[in-house]
């Protein structure tokens, strides 16, 4: 077959092509076979990365023995715990992009035929399938594994989570700093993602979902004999599907993304897949509103699954259950099984061989561990794009709060003002400027709730954000994401203290109970708010990005489709 890396024999970009290939040592034979980027986010930054360089070399391989060439490409390598530290949390979302940005550069500059892309912590799964959907290349996602986590001396399990949620509670005394060091230097025993259906493991359940994935690879345990198996036979895939052009936007399509959606409701996964989703959506070129996806199936899909955060069982628990795998299999009465899948089979063809799942980890859709969706989508007065609440697969929390707003922009002061006392029950806290554009590239409001938590507060106080959230946020009333974000215009921005606020979840609303002229006064009279920041990669980003629900991409509205074709000449 024709490749588009096979420039005419002959022409000057063809000859100096050949000759750094030869450098490297590929031999004449090589140089005419299928070349396939290696995606890696390697870093040792983080446990997140540190076993994808092993990982890759061993891919790399596996695709010469399948007839074709391996080239690894490196890119940003976005951890949240690590990166979040700096730019009030903006490179972690913002990164997801330039990772993107990443892969097309090598890929798209490069004319490589394919791709197969180790994934890893949150932003690196949405980040490589939306390199996928825009460079429109034939892709296949390799999750890279979930870490092990340790054990206290009372038998509790030890992990990141717990640190990160427990660390809220020293300013106000609930845990002193020896003992959360003592969760801390046990909560990871090793390498791989965190443990918990987090944004990273939902990642790579949905990435299989979607058909991007080969079926039966997530969750999976880091360095695992199950994940070394999968990266080798997704190799081998990756080399069929370049030869038989089975691209992503032939997979990613409407009916993928419906299935994307029923698994993360299923398996309780993270809110951020929301805006991943759409990014994603976005890059591939499909018009689809995944709120309103979420929405519409959260009437029909309950948690099938409870795993930590959300409930008592582990991720080891759903891997041995039977994964995505088996979760798919039982959704297969609200599922497309018409879309393709990478490997060359419809969904309906895979889940036809799939394993019964063990239905005492993984419920069937008729028997949930819970009524409810724990994705929420809430529209309103407040929120006329949407917003969105995660509640616990096990215990349905508060459905609906009250309260006078208290305003704040920035969640270090927030945090302040509830460990001095400053906050009382009955108080909406709103937390705004920590959107996408308004951080810039989003902040995490967590950290406030778990103050809140630390405080004895949770259920007396509510939160509002234009925030992301973590997937632990699941008690009280916490409404994140919301849109239009407060740095654009809308009503989050115009809220001023003492105004009254509703959130009703059984209803889907949140509403701010003020009148319309009074919003209208205020948005004539108000000042414009200053960009957060004008220079480096987050000026960048500020500059460019594109509202949440657009998935906060880098893409303007009608963004052409990159152009794949051969050259006939050189240029």
């Amino acid at each position: 077959m024709e490749l588009r890396s096979n420039f005419p024999v002959g022409s000057p970009r063809w000859a100096t092509r050949r000759t750094q290939w030869k450098a490297l040592g590929l031999s004449d034979e090589d140089v005419i076979k299928p070349k396939i980027a290696v995606v890696n986010s390697s870093s040792k930054l983080s446990p997140c990365f540190s076993h994808l360089d092993a990982i890759a070399d061993q891919v790399v391989e596996a695709i010469r023995e399948a007839g074709a060439v391996g080239f690894e490409i490196r890119t940003v390598a976005p951890t949240d715990f690590i990166m979040a530290a700096g730019g009030r949390g903006g490179y972690v979302l913002s990164s997801r992009d330039l990772l993107a940005n990443d892969i097309e550069a090598a890929v798209e500059g490069g004319q490589l035929d394919g791709m197969i892309c180790l994934a890893s912590c949150d932003k690196t799964t949405p980040g490589q399938l939306m390199a996928a959907g825009r460079i429109n290349v034939p892709t296949i996602v390799v999750p890279c594994g979930y870490q092990p986590c340790g054990i206290l001396d009372n038998g509790e399990p030890a992990d990141i989570e717990e640190v990160f949620m427990k660390a809220g509670h020293v300013a106000t005394g609930g845990i002193t700093i020896e003992d959360l060091c003592t969760i801390s230097d046990r909560a990871i025993a090793g390498p791989g993602v965190c443990t918990g259906m987090g944004t990273a493991n939902t990642m790579h359940i949905m990435a299989e979902a979607l058909g991007m994935s080969l079926p039966g690879s997530a969750p999976v345990a880091a360095n695992s004999t199950a994940m070394w198996e999968n990266a080798r036979a997704s190799a081998r895939t990756i080399v069929e599907a370049v030869l038989a052009q089975r691209r992503p936007r032939d997979i990613l399509t409407p009916g993928a993304f419906r299935n994307a959606v029923a698994a993360v409701l299923a398996v309780s996964g993270s809110i951020n897949s929301v805006k991943h989703l759409q990014a994603i959506a976005v890059e591939a070129g499909v018009d689809v509103d995944i709120s309103a996806l979420f929405a519409e199936l959260g009437r029909e899909v309950g948690p099938l699954t409870a795993i930590r955060p959300s409930g008592p069982d582990s991720i080891e628990d759903l891997e041995a259950a039977g994964g995505a795998l088996g979760v798919l299999t039982q959704l297969q009465p609200v599922l497309d099984l018409e879309v393709a899948t990478i490997g060359g089979r419809t969904l309906g063809e895979v889940l036809q061989r799939a394993p019964e799942p063990d239905a005492s980890i993984i419920r069937p859709l008729h028997e949930p561990r819970a009524t409810h969706a724990t994705i929420q989508i809430l529209y309103g007065s407040l929120a006329p794009a949407g917003s969105i609440v995660k509640l616990s697969a096990t215990e349905r929390r508060q459905d609906s709060f009250e309260g006078s707003a208290r305003v704040f922009e920035d969640a270090a002061e927030a945090i302040a003002a509830v460990n001095a006392h400053q906050v009382e029950a009955g108080t909406v806290l709103v937390l705004r400027g920590l959107g996408p554009s308004g951080t810039p590239g989003m902040g995490m409001a967590s950290n406030v709730v778990f103050a809140l938590n630390g405080a004895g507060l949770t259920g007396q106080v509510a939160v509002v954000t234009d925030g992301q959230l973590s997937g632990l946020v699941n008690q009280g009333i916490v409404v994140g994401e919301v849109k239009p974000e407060g740095a654009l215009e809308g009503p989050l921005g115009l809220v001023h203290d003492g105004d009254r606020i509703r959130a009703d979840i059984p209803a889907g609303t949140v509403d701010l109970l003020v009148s319309g002229e009074e919003l209208e006064r205020r948005r004539l009279t108000q000042p414009a708010r200053e960009p957060a920041a004008t220079g480096g990669w987050l000026g960048v980003y500020a500059r460019t990005v594109t509202p949440l629900e657009r998935g906060a991409t880098l893409v303007p509205e009608a963004a052409p489709a990159l152009q794949h074709h051969h050259y006939a000449k050189d240029s």
